[in-house]
Parts: structure tokens; sequence; C-alpha cells
């Protein structure tokens, strides 16, 4: 069965339904756990463009790092309390897409579980906003499951 699970978290609900059901697999299987996060700064680079007078852009950075490290530790904290330990990645890029960075951390860690939470968005909305699991579905190096906020 699974060996190295590797949860993708972000700050939504759905996501944490994720977590807690990477958390509960890697206790009934002894299985190794990797909590995740991917900042994707391309948004703020791209917007950044003649903003610098207006938007530190290396401070905001620093912030993201900053706030994805603290879901990280709260979410590592959360699974020891549950009697599971887990490592923890924050990754982040400007030029990648979040489930290119999910992929690559899974393949570097060698992951053979992805769990992430998907909101279950379709049609227009799904176009606006992104689909990192439906991304994930079509890049992952390795099975997935998918965790439904409902």
């Amino acid at each position: 069965m699974y060996k190295r699970i590797l949860v993708a978290i972000d700050d939504s609900s759905c996501s944490m339904k994720a977590l807690d059901e990477a958390i509960n697999l890697s206790k009934a299987l002894g299985a190794a756990l990797c909590v995740a996060h991917a900042a994707d700064e391309g948004t703020l680079t791209h917007l950044g463009i003649g903003l610098e007078n207006h938007l530190d852009i290396e401070k905001t950075k620093r912030e993201i790092a900053s706030a994805s490290n603290a879901l990280l530790d709260a979410a590592v904290a959360k699974a020891a309390a549950a009697g599971c330990a887990a490592e923890k990645r924050h990754v982040e890029s400007s030029r990648r897409r979040i489930a290119e960075m999910i992929a690559d951390v899974a393949r570097e860690w060698q992951a053979d579980l992805v769990v992430v939470g998907t909101h279950g968005r379709r049609g227009f909305e799904a176009m606006l906003v992104g689909s990192v699991a439906e991304n994930l579905v079509r890049i992952a190096p390795t099975s997935l499951m998918l965790v439904r906020e409902a």
C-alpha cells in the first residue's frame, strides 16, 4: 500500500479536509507524511510591474513565505496531535503553476500518493479561478486522492 503520502494544502476548508484524510491514512498505513504548500508569486510579479513605488514586492514575498510556513507549522502540529509525525515543504515560484510545483515536490520526495482538496468548481468559475486538482490529475507522477469540500 502507500508508504509516502504527500498532502498539498492551502488555507481553504477543503484543504483542511484533505489534511485530515492524509493524517488518517498515514496513521492507518504507517506511512510517512509530508505536508506541502505551494505559493504562486506569478500574480505578484506581474502585478508588481509599475507598482514598485506603491508596493514593496520583496517584503510581500517574505510575508507570503512567512504565512506559508505558519500554515505548514500548524498542519504539522495537527498531525503530531493526532499521533502522526510529518515533515513540511514550502515551495514558491513566479514561473510555475501550483500543480507543477506540487508534482515536483511529489517527485523529489518520492511520494506514492498525493492528497489534495478540491472545491468541485465547474464551468465559468473553474475557468476563471483554475483548478489545481484538475491540473494535478493530468501531470501527477503518482496516484492522486481528491478530497471534496462537501
